[in-house]
């Protein structure tokens, strides 16, 4: 025991001077992979429009209620952009995946090993009632992250990032745990957003982030709330002290005087509200909206415009979620058949004028989309997972969304297959031609929605679930009570999206980690499994893109296999329309339309429409 000891302390005694020779990386920015694009003192982003006007109005709609403006409330729903006074240690380029430069912070150093990290605040640096951003702002946002924000990004956080501490008033340390993988994380506190310590503390008790509160508190960004009235509208005015006008990354950027948002009580009258004038910028989610709504005077002189804009990003991968809590569904062949009752093409060609592609990968249309049979560095890590996999995830080509004929909503040929997994699984149809198991239990559902707008595109689905002896039931509640159930986890099927990005990380334990499967929001499916485990831990591990690219396809591909998502459709373009007083640089960047902070209005033309009577 005593010659264990001495050759410990004798490997601390080695390793210290190891850690202590490290190179410490001074920069103005962080990349996840390679180098930063900008050089240090770069003029602005190549996708700004370093002249643009500053003035006028932007004005988009809302469909619902919101009855906080505190977006991290545990309870109610915040209103829009409840958040954009915020701002954090730095900010995303929208032209390179990965990469991050100072906007709090001027600068970061950090070892090559990535063990921990120091930001450089600007001392300039304002919250917008004047008072300084300092370290102990950063350090308190950490914390109280912690301890009221959500209790899986909590539980997550306090295991990965042990300390935080202001070493002065305007340098901040962020140290990271040795137990887990460094990836991630310096983008992760990087991107936090920082509140006011003082703002907080003046009146705690009324004043937690848990807790719904109109007031939003104070922040440092560039808009400050300057109206709202509740379930009605909500009006952000740019902030003329604002502290960073004059940084790099702000140039040609937050180029609107005014930011409004327009309430409505459901789409229709969100799309009569634009036709009106009643507000002048709509990113169009709806197919039949594209397709026919855009058929009005203003669109015909030319005085609103439809523009499909690249989207560069990952599609969101939608779907309908299966909540894999329910007993219902943890036999894979319910699973299955549940997908199997779902018809793409008849859905696309009929309700949604075959304007969207079907989905099947997580990582649609992108390197990381698992392909065809494993192969080179992705079968190696599939190998790796042993017994932890179903066989056929190595031996059989990647899932794909089952296909369907278009000239009916129920496809035979589809719900035959279905319906024979169902009677494997033992859900035999009775006399009464309803499902039921070995107990006597009926086979039900219930597919939960808040928006109308799916509601004619989710009844086909669920008729189909009824036409295989399912109890299946559609239910739309008011956008209050779907949050809270979603909360709760108290559904058992949802439609929802999970955003993906080039460069996954940390995030994937929160959409699909075991850690807090039970009662994560941004794991509506409560996926619990040892192998994506594995695979989203050698995810964040990934020193190169070859490593993060293969293990990425090898979760995609068991994600895939698991069949706990129907997937549904995706664009690779952005639908907005807008009143032509909009304009935008001429290069866009491929990972963000840039409508809220790229975009400007040109007074004249707004004038004109405005004298023309078409705009109010």
């Amino acid at each position: 025991m005593q010659g264990a000891v001495l050759l410990a302390a004798m490997f601390l005694m080695l390793a210290a001077p190891a850690r202590a020779s490290e190179t410490i990386i001074n920069s103005h920015g962080f990349a996840e992979f390679g180098a930063l694009k900008y050089a240090e003192g770069f003029a602005h982003f190549d996708y700004v429009n370093p002249a643009a006007p500053k003035g006028g109005e932007m004005s988009f709609s809302a469909v619902g209620t919101f009855d906080s403006m505190n977006p991290f409330t545990r309870k109610g729903r915040a209103g829009a952009l409840a958040s954009y006074h915020l701002e954090s240690l730095m900010v995303e380029s929208y032209d390179e995946p990965g990469s991050y430069y100072g906007l709090i912070a001027e600068s970061l150093e950090y070892p090559e090993s990535q063990d921990w990290v120091i930001f450089n605040l600007r001392p300039e640096a304002r919250f917008s009632d004047g008072s300084p951003v300092t370290a102990e702002d950063v350090v308190f946002s950490h914390n109280i992250l912690l301890d009221q924000g959500l209790k899986s990004y909590a539980e997550a956080v306090r295991k990965r990032i042990p300390k935080a501490e202001a070493l002065d008033a305007h340098r901040v340390k962020f140290h990271f745990s040795h137990d887990f993988p460094r990836r991630a994380m310096i983008t992760q506190v990087g991107g936090t957003p920082v509140f006011s310590k003082a703002w907080f503390e003046a009146d705690p008790e009324n004043r937690r982030l848990d807790e719904p509160r109109l007031d939003p508190g104070v922040g440092s960004g560039p808009y400050v709330l300057d109206t709202f009235d509740v379930n009605q509208r909500i009006t952000y005015r740019r902030n003329p002290d604002y502290w960073g006008w004059h940084l790099n990354v702000n140039q040609g950027r937050h180029n609107y005087d005014r930011i409004r948002v327009e309430y409505f009580g459901d789409a229709i009258a969100a799309m009569e509200g634009f036709k009106a004038g009643v507000y002048t910028l709509r990113t169009e989610n709806n197919s039949k909206n594209w397709a026919t709504a855009y058929d009005f005077d203003a669109v015909s002189r030319g005085d609103v415009i439809k523009d499909a804009i690249p989207d560069g990003n990952v599609p969101a991968a939608n779907g309908f979620v299966m909540n894999l809590l329910r007993p219902v569904f943890q036999d894979i062949r319910v699973r299955e058949a549940v997908q199997l009752a779902y018809n793409f093409e008849w859905t696309n060609e009929s309700l949604q004028y075959g304007l969207f592609r079907h989905r099947s990968s997580f990582w649609q249309d992108t390197a990381l989309e698992a392909k065809d049979l494993p192969e080179g560095l992705e079968k190696q890590v599939l190998e790796a997972l042993g017994d932890q996999i179903d066989p056929a995830v190595l031996n059989e080509p990647a899932v794909m969304a089952h296909t369907s004929k278009a000239n009916r909503p129920s496809d035979r040929r589809n719900l035959r297959r279905a319906m024979m997994l169902l009677d494997e699984a033992g859900w035999i149809v009775g006399d009464d031609g309803m499902r039921r198991n070995a107990a006597g239990e009926v086979l039900k559902m219930e597919f939960l929605l808040d928006s109308p707008v799916l509601e004619r595109i989710v009844q086909p689905f669920v008729s189909n679930l009824q036409a295989m002896g399912i109890d299946a039931i559609l239910n739309r509640v008011d956008f209050a009570q779907y949050t809270s159930r979603r909360r709760e986890k108290d559904f058992d099927m949802v439609s929802f999206a999970y955003p993906k990005s080039l460069e996954p990380s940390t995030g994937l334990y929160q959409q699909f980690g075991s850690e807090a499967h039970q009662y994560s929001v941004f794991n509506p499916a409560g996926l619990a499994d040892p192998a994506v485990d594995a695979l989203i831990g050698n995810i964040v591990k990934a020193t190169t893109q070859e490593d993060l690219y293969a293990n990425t396809r090898a979760l995609d591909r068991v994600l895939r296999a698991k069949r706990f998502m129907v997937p549904t459709w995706y664009l690779d373009v952005n639908w907005i329309a807008y009143w032509r007083m909009y304009e935008y640089p001429k290069a866009l960047p491929p990972f963000s339309p840039g409508t809220m902070d790229l975009w400007w209005i040109n007074s004249e033309t707004e004038a004109d429409l405005k004298a023309s009577g078409a705009l109010r």
